[in-house]
């Protein structure tokens, strides 16, 4: 293994070649190392303490490594693994709904009723600490979508490849995420 100064020079893209082509595993830690707390962070929002936080982030770098392979570089890296998380979060969150959160998702009873049009400066213009319990009440696939367009700063575009939809589609999503956002905010 090159000593840590020639490591931290590589690009993540370098790094998961010398993983994939000349399988040396030992790189993936400083992989680890770049993004754990940004990782931490996320998994921080779907979970309900520090401790489950911590073991969402192992599990979710885990999966990155067993994934790694389907990382194509049309995307890049950092935002591969931040959609793996919100992704891998969003399944841990569904997939444990009987463990009591302070979660009271907001429910539509139709998918178009209450459709606020909401432009993204009005999201902007939101309080953070309300902002942050309306995204705790909102479903966690809403959320996710939001914090990968508006925290993580993926375009439509990238959305279009992360979850195999058209610009429609994507937008359609984006709107109704919002709008949800928009009724949970006011609710608070």
């Amino acid at each position: 293994m090159k000593n840590s100064t020639d490591i931290k020079s590589l690009t993540d893209n370098e790094i998961i070649d010398i993983i994939l082509n000349k399988g040396n595993s030992q790189y993936f830690g400083e992989l680890y190392d770049r993004y754990i707390t940004k990782v931490l962070n996320k998994c921080l929002g779907f979970s309900s303490s520090i401790e489950e936080a911590e073991d969402l982030t192992q599990d979710v770098f885990i999966h990155a490594y067993s994934k790694l392979s389907s990382f194509k570089t049309h995307i890049s890296f950092r935002k591969w693994l931040f959609v793996l998380t919100y992704n891998f979060c969003v399944n841990y969150v569904n997939r444990d709904k009987n463990r009591k959160m302070s979660r009271a998702s907001v429910e539509l009873t139709d998918a178009n009723e209450l459709l606020i049009d909401v432009d993204d400066n009005s999201l902007f213009q939101l309080k953070e600490q309300q902002l942050e319990k309306a995204l705790e009440i909102i479903a966690p696939e809403d959320k996710m979508i939001v914090l990968l367009k508006y925290q993580d700063d993926l375009s439509i575009k990238e959305l279009q490849i992360i979850f195999d939809l058209g610009e429609s589609a994507i937008k359609m999503r984006l709107k109704r995420a919002k709008s949800r956002l928009i009724q949970a905010y006011n609710t608070i």
